[in-house]
């Protein structure tokens, strides 16, 4: 019967028959009774159908074949699929390129490598390298970095130097000395100068006709001041006021650095003292001329003949002696010749001929700064050259400003303030601090290539200081290491190993664990001031604690405002305290710190701040046991008494000094060597028992444990007390 397939399933089968002749072309047919017979492409062509069959021509068909099913030329076509399969050509592995360079530390190995650095850690193990001193900041020798890149089946290329340009220098510098042709007479800047409590700020309000001593704290000046004085002849003076006590040296030496004229200040009834001496060696430094003011000469046991001698010794010689320095007696509470003061510095302010440049732009150095609440960040200033205005811009350290307000130190507005002029700026977008040089640039553009700048310095000189650390420590780890390996050459490995292991066997059971960090003595503060200068002076002094071995201090935070919610977060996070010194904390401060379970301590006199912390620090220390003695006896004769079925040595002793209490603790005492330390279980007087022994009476004392008594023993009779421990920090002051 005629029967046709649908279009689709005819083009399948006559694709599926041409990819079997495909796959049966290069091969024979064995069966073939007719010989062997290659099939061809245009093979495909010579089939007709059938319902359900195929059916091939005759004439290159292999005998008894006459038809093939479906099912089986799906099989066929398989098999010789996989029959004639090629094997996958094996391609040869590439390896890894890893860039190096000279000089690379572990961690910056493992990054270029791709991996982790404890991999560089396991590739570096059977090597002469010490592993457990080996850090991730350790810097590799050239054969250890191509030794780790071969055993991880990589291999190397040198990294191309990449020249780096050299950045310009963007700093802003001072400008070249003027053209004496503009260069005018200006103000002598004075600091005064000497020990605490000689009357240095007294003498400055007898000038000023003020009474800012009545107000400080303590009675001490603890920041320092900038004030320009009007003298009834027309002269103008700009006094800096700087701190005597011994915590604010280095308020001395900025007031020093910024003076023309330092006026030493020594009272005439104390003498030369400490903070004298300092300060004298402080203007030596600084190369700035000195003038006597020998105060509190209305006392009746002022000797200023006494000073002027002691002076002698400090290579500071008055005019009377043969020097050069004028010597003035003073009296700052009574007021008395202090006119003449003021005249004997304007006449040397004249011999120096002290002259600056109006012109040009500003250059001044920073006294003093704070946070205002109202104003932000406010610094006080001494111009030394040009004319500042408003709109100014400025840069000072790592901060710049655009002047907006200018005030005086009676905080009255000012428009424009020159050379000498101790002026308040306000406007800077961070705090600068103490003792920055003030520059004027062009635009706030160029400001910020300043700061730039000068942030890039800090970065690179880090950067150099931190690798001078790295290679110091890398050099000891390897002449350690060194040593160890000479002391084991003469072993084979076995021994090595084995002495290796012994060696280091007790550092491993000594290995500290994640605890020993919090249960060490530890005490976190974070320190908020008035002013700059104040939380310098604060930090220089707990720079010198040297008592980490009992308890360690650590100074989390500091800066300067007032205590904040961010202050409170740091101490509970790190369980510490504040401390502000002149500063306020709002109600709403105490609440969340009381809440919170943080301490404020607020203190407005340095060195009671200093006391304050001392007890903090001991605080933390455990307390001690401390030895009482109430009671010395002294063995005469040893005889045994029967308990029982044993006999007990007895002491029969006479107490020499205080009483023996039976609760007490014992000690006996032989040529100076404690024998024994313990409770007695019996203390008679006659054949009585009693509590107590008073000094001159006479008793028998049985101990807790059997110990042969010699004539001439002693037993001591005490108590021990817990007592707290001091810090033994000493500030030195």
């Amino acid at each position: 019967p005629k029967w046709r397939l649908p279009g689709n399933e005819k083009c399948q089968l006559v694709m599926m028959m041409r990819r079997l002749l495909v796959r049966l072309k290069p091969a024979t047919w064995k069966q073939c009774i007719h010989g062997i017979h290659t099939l061809r492409w245009r093979d495909t062509y010579d089939m007709w159908l059938r319902p359900g069959l195929v059916v091939l021509q005759q004439s290159w068909i292999p005998g008894g074949i006459i038809k093939f099913r479906l099912p089986f030329i799906r099989h066929l076509v398989t098999k010789k699929k996989n029959k004639y399969k090629f094997a996958p050509v094996k391609q040869k592995q590439v390896k890894k390129e890893v860039e190096i360079k000279q000089r690379m530390t572990v961690s910056e190995l493992a990054e270029a490598m791709d991996k982790d650095t404890d991999h560089v850690y396991e590739a570096l193990l059977h090597t002469n390298i010490d592993i457990d001193s080996l850090e991730q900041d350790f810097i590799l020798e050239e054969k250890w970095i191509k030794e780790v890149i071969k055993k991880s089946g990589m291999k190397f290329k040198w990294a191309k130097l990449s020249e780096e340009k050299v950045k310009e220098n963007k700093d802003a510098v001072r400008r070249p000395h003027s053209d004496p042709t503009v260069l005018v007479p200006k103000s002598p800047v004075v600091t005064i100068m000497g020990h605490v409590d000689h009357g240095k700020t007294t003498l400055l309000d007898s000038l000023r006709k003020t009474q800012v001593a009545a107000k400080e704290a303590g009675g001490i000046t603890q920041h320092i001041g900038a004030f320009l004085v009007h003298l009834p002849s027309g002269e103008k003076i700009t006094f800096l006021d700087t701190p005597g006590h011994a915590a604010f040296s280095a308020m001395r030496a900025r007031g020093a650095n910024v003076t023309d004229i330092v006026i030493l200040v020594v009272a005439a009834d104390d003498g030369v003292m400490k903070q004298t001496t300092e300060s004298i060696q402080h203007a030596k430094n600084c190369n700035v001329p000195i003038i006597l003011a020998i105060n509190k000469c209305d006392k009746p046991e002022a000797n200023h003949e006494k000073v002027k001698k002691e002076l002698l010794a400090y290579d500071v010689i008055c005019e009377e002696y043969g020097g050069d320095v004028q010597s003035i007696n003073v009296s700052a509470l009574k007021g008395d010749n202090l006119m003449a003061l003021a005249e004997a510095t304007v006449a040397l302010s004249e011999v120096l001929e002290l002259r600056a440049d109006c012109t040009g732009p500003v250059e001044g150095i920073i006294i003093e700064c704070r946070n205002d609440k109202g104003k932000g960040p406010v610094t006080t200033a001494i111009i030394q050259h040009g004319t500042l205005t408003k709109g100014c811009v400025l840069v000072a350290g790592h901060s710049w400003a655009k002047v907006r307000l200018m005030f005086d130190e009676n905080n009255k507005p000012m428009k424009t303030a020159g050379p000498s002029t101790p002026v308040e700026i306000v406007g800077w977008k961070e705090l600068p601090s103490a003792g920055d040089e003030i520059l004027e640039v062009e635009s706030e553009q160029r400001a910020r290539e300043v700061l730039d700048w000068r942030k890039y310095v800090e970065t690179q000189e880090k950067n150099k200081q931190d690798l001078e650390v790295i290679e110091a420590k890398q050099k000891e780890h390897h002449e350690l290491y060194k040593k160890d390996r000479e002391s084991y050459s003469s072993l084979n490995w076995r021994q090595r190993k084995s002495a290796m292991y012994k060696a280091n066997k007790h550092l491993m059971a000594a290995r500290p664990k994640e605890s020993t960090e919090m249960d060490e003595l530890s005490l976190p503060i974070i320190v908020k001031g008035d002013v700059d200068g104040s939380v310098e002076t604060i930090l220089n002094i707990l720079d010198g604690y040297d008592a980490d071995e009992q308890c360690k201090l650590k100074v989390i935070h500091f800066g300067v405002g007032e205590i904040s919610e961010n202050d409170i977060a740091s101490a509970e996070i790190f369980s510490g305290l504040i401390y502000g010194f002149n500063v306020n904390a709002s109600k709403e401060i105490q609440q969340i710190a009381t809440k919170k379970r943080v301490k404020i301590k607020l203190h407005r006199v340095i060195y009671k701040l200093i006391d304050d912390l001392k007890d903090e620090l001991s605080g933390k220390l455990p307390q001690v046991l401390e030895e009482n003695i109430t009671g010395e006896a002294s063995v005469l004769a040893v005889f045994h008494v029967t308990v029982g079925k044993r006999k007990v040595p007895v002491a029969g002793c006479r107490v020499q000094k205080g009483q023996l209490h039976r609760k007490m603790k014992f000690k006996l005492i032989r040529d100076g060597h404690i024998l024994w330390t313990g409770f007695i279980t019996s203390l008679k007087h006659l054949k009585d028992d009693v509590p107590v022994v008073k000094t001159g009476m006479e008793c028998g004392i049985s101990l807790d444990k059997e110990i042969d008594f010699k004539p001439g023993d002693e037993i001591i009779c005490y108590e021990e007390k817990e007592i707290q421990q001091n810090i033994s920090w000493d500030p030195g002051f």
